[in-house]
């Protein structure tokens, strides 16, 4: 028993690598009236658009108090391709850690992977597609 204790005590000390989503990153969806939409966002629920057309939300994470973390939020035009191969009309970015590690996971469970990672000064990037022809954006933030 005791055995079993410093185990789970030393395994809680170390840093979770677990290959899965940590939260949210951005939500994206196709809009039939670009600036319109903006507009009616701002006005009516107070967001504040950014110059690259998005709007960012802020948060703390709650495993680490000091990190801000930050939600994206972004209509695009219904005639951008950026969804695609996907027939919806909205994309979700998960944020993840251990993106390598979910990469593997993706290929052992013959999940469709779109593209190569990107990766950035903010973190790298990755595209999949859910069993339902949803496109999602992963991403590994910078820590």
């Amino acid at each position: 028993m005791e055995n079993q204790k410093n185990q789970a005590g030393n395994s809680a000390s170390t840093a979770d690598t677990t290959p899965k989503v940590t939260g949210v990153g951005g939500i994206f969806f196709y809009s039939d009236n670009l600036k319109e939409t903006k507009e009616w966002y701002v006005k009516n629920l107070g967001l504040e658009i950014t110059e690259w057309g998005s709007s960012s939300f802020e948060s703390r994470n709650i495993n680490k108090p000091d990190v801000i973390n930050t939600l994206e939020w972004c209509p695009f035009k219904k005639e951008s391709d950026h969804f695609a191969p996907s027939k919806k009309e909205f994309m979700i970015n998960y944020r993840v850690q251990n993106l390598e590690g979910l990469l593997e996971k993706f290929k052992e469970n013959g999940v469709t992977i779109l593209d190569d990672v990107a990766t950035y000064d903010f973190g790298k990037f990755v595209h999949i597609m859910d069993a339902e022809g949803n496109k999602i954006e992963l991403w590994e933030p910078v820590e």
